[in-house]
């Protein structure tokens, strides 16, 4: 069985970073790392660092994609979380073994060389899961 190393971040879906920033930076007080966008996501997203982890406030940057229209639908917040994982392929044929729902079959590589893949919500309890190998 394949570990899980630690939660890599929570992902917060939201309208406009700079409105978001003034709760979670501002008023919560957790520090800015960086902003990003994320051109395979249509996204833009805010990285919060906290500890072994980090908040991320994501934000979509077309009106036409996934993120848009999953904010269109359901509203702002908690939209993942995300686990880091020694072998993501390993864990996702694990998963797939134990009969687990996957938006993902394989790995995806990232721009910035990381590997993601998503766990569907009917197999979770309700909450979208990311995997991810840095």
């Amino acid at each position: 069985m394949t570990n899980l190393k630690r939660v890599a971040h929570v992902a917060i879906l939201v309208k406009n970073i700079e409105e978001s920033l003034k709760f979670w930076r501002d008023a919560l007080g957790l520090e800015l790392g960086h902003i990003e966008e994320v051109p395979s996501q249509a996204a833009a997203v805010a990285f919060l660092p906290l500890g072994e982890t980090e908040v991320e406030l994501v934000q979509p940057l077309t009106d036409d994609s996934g993120l848009a229209k999953y904010l269109a639908k359901r509203g702002g917040g908690m939209h993942h979380l995300c686990f880091e994982v020694e072998d993501i392929a390993a864990k996702l044929e694990e998963l797939k073994g134990k009969g687990v729902r996957l938006i993902s079959k394989e790995p995806v590589t990232l721009g910035n060389g990381k590997q993601v893949a998503f766990i569907h919500p009917q197999s979770t309890g309700g909450v979208l899961v990311e995997l991810y190998q840095g």
